[in-house]
């Protein structure tokens, strides 16, 4: 994912500071990029020398100064152009599964051991995943039907993942059981 484009994306619904930004990326689930905290305000140095957004001063007494951005008709544009482009292929990075691949020198206890920690993580995933469903999201207007759509379906996707992984796991643990039945 391109951050400038997430952060457009984000600008798009609400005027922002970058710190503001940079909590909404780290609080979703699916706003994913690998990024330090700087990149975000280098993004949107980038974004400004673009003239994809502006900024205005906000000066605060008693607090430190804010730089609010608004994303720009040309940053609706490219936003647009970019929303309308073909999607990077999806990247399935499950660490997880590389280090399965060289378990065979773990006895079935330790192998039970290491899926267990793994469902546990999927499992807490998954609850966050809910609970923050529950919580009201800012970027969307909630009068727009099919914006209202596409959050929910969006979470959706999200949940439906880590339901997946974990009847994933079950199935593992099944085969991995059935195997050693047949070797007693």
């Amino acid at each position: 994912m391109s951050i400038n484009y997430a952060i457009l994306g984000i600008l798009s619904c609400k005027s922002m500071t970058g710190y503001d930004i940079k909590k909404v990326i780290q609080n979703s689930t699916f706003l994913y990029w690998s990024g330090n905290n700087n990149q975000v305000y280098k993004s949107l140095t980038e974004l400004l020398n673009k003239g994809f957004v502006t900024n205005v001063v906000k000066h605060q007494e008693g607090s430190p100064t804010k730089k609010i951005y608004i994303i720009t008709g040309e940053g609706l544009a490219a936003l647009k152009e970019w929303v309308l482009s073909p999607s990077e292929p999806n990247e399935i990075k499950k660490p997880f599964l590389v280090q399965l691949a060289w378990s065979k020198q773990l006895n079935t206890d330790e192998l039970n051991m290491m899926l267990d920690g793994y469902e546990n993580q999927v499992k807490i995933q998954l609850l966050m995943e809910e609970n923050q469903k529950q919580n009201p999201n800012i970027l969307f207007d909630k009068s727009i039907p099919v914006e209202t759509i596409i959050w929910s379906f969006i979470n959706d996707n999200i949940r439906r993942e880590y339901e997946n992984e974990l009847r994933w796991i079950q199935d593992l643990r099944k085969a991995i059981a059935d195997i050693t039945d047949e070797r007693r």
